[in-house]
């Protein structure tokens, strides 16, 4: 005979806290047992009681108000004065998510951070993409506005131009509702957002490298969104503080649309002369990657023949046998943050939380060694 399913805990929590609700045990705009005090009465996680809550937030039988708990939302009916029907409090909210990308490096830990929260808060969650294009934004835009949205989190498109959808965060404004920008923020409006110190990462990035006795570096950097400049920033800052002599043609720029091909064209050529840099900062951890797969090609080895560092410490840093030293991001701490920053400010309907700066660390692990390795 084969076994009965049990249902999921959170869902025995949600129908023992409606029967608590319909048979009178919590009166309408009564405040509920604390997580806390259900997380002991029921014996389970946290996570399982934010699960229970926020269905029935969602589902109506619950709403929250920012800094006093959560309180029951039902009334009596008018026609039978016994009978509890749920009512919602407010109309259910709903936020907006504008990402650069979707399915790929670090965008799905961001928007996974975003969307545990989200749930568990009772709140929906609107996901669209702009593959870092400033046209599709302009579509994204519209359509969240079409949507009457609560609240909109948005990951800039090429934000290290003027963008011309600036626009619609004014229309945001004008109505009132929220926004947030993550990883970077256009400079025209200085809206409310969510970083990591781009220019320390760079920095900490090119320091590591010049404190193992490298001056042959070279820097690649993406320029047509802030956190590459920011980072390409850094790397030149850590060459002014060690008084190492600097050169343009120490730095590669490449943008959105030129990905990689030509830029790694660029890079085969220093690769060819005698006077080879012997480390190389990169923009990110993809980017690293796609290097050190050139180097290997050209029958060069990292570290023993060059030096890699990366940035983001994304899935990629520890992909293949080098694995890479590279700067922190916290990804799925930052799509948390993101939320609760959203969840705070629609609920206070007044001022905004502050932003929030992240300060990066560097990892260091086998992608990087000393010049005196190098040389002997």
């Amino acid at each position: 005979m084969n076994a009965v399913a049990q249902p999921a805990k959170y869902i025995l929590i949600k129908e023992k806290i409606k029967d608590w609700i319909t048979s009178g045990d919590i009166k309408p705009g009564e405040k509920i047992y604390s997580e806390n005090e259900l997380m002991k009465m029921f014996a389970v996680s946290r996570h399982t009681i934010r699960q229970a809550i926020g269905g029935l937030v969602h589902e109506g039988w619950l709403y929250k108000e920012q800094g006093s708990g959560t309180f029951c939302s039902h009334k009596l009916s008018e026609d039978t004065p016994q009978t509890l029907q749920p009512l919602r409090s407010m109309k259910e909210k709903n936020i907006g998510v504008i990402t650069t990308y979707i399915s790929d490096y670090i965008f799905p830990s961001i928007i996974r951070g975003i969307e545990s929260y989200l749930t568990a808060e009772g709140y929906t969650l609107t996901l669209a993409c702009t593959n870092n294009d400033v046209e599709k934004e302009r579509h994204c835009l519209q359509t969240m506005l079409n949507r009457d949205i609560d609240g909109l989190i948005v990951e800039p498109t090429k934000s290290s131009n003027y963008n011309p959808n600036i626009p619609y965060y004014l229309e945001l404004e004008q109505k009132n509702i929220p926004y947030l920008m993550v990883n970077q923020f256009y400079s025209q409006i200085i809206p409310p957002h969510i970083i990591v110190n781009d220019e320390n990462g760079g920095y900490l990035a090119t320091e590591h490298i010049i404190k193992l006795g490298h001056e042959k570096i070279i820097g690649l950097f993406k320029t047509d969104d802030l956190q590459g400049i920011n980072r390409m920033r850094g790397f030149i800052r850590a060459f002014r503080e060690s008084g190492l002599t600097f050169f343009p043609e120490m730095v590669i720029t490449y943008t959105t649309e030129e990905r990689y091909d030509k830029l790694l064209k660029r890079l085969e050529k220093y690769l060819n002369t005698d006077q080879r840099q012997t480390a190389i900062v990169c923009y990110n951890d993809e980017l690293a990657i796609q290097v050190l797969n050139l180097l290997r090609n050209r029958g060069l080895r990292v570290p023993e023949d060059v030096s890699i560092v990366g940035n983001d410490d994304s899935f990629l840093a520890e992909a293949t046998e080098v694995k890479l030293t590279t700067i922190t991001h916290p990804k799925m701490q930052m799509g948390i943050d993101a939320a609760k920053w959203m969840v705070s400010a629609v609920e206070m309907k007044g001022d905004r939380p502050p932003s929030i700066v992240y300060e990066p660390k560097i990892i260091i692990r086998n992608s990087t060694t000393s010049f005196e390795k190098i040389q002997s």
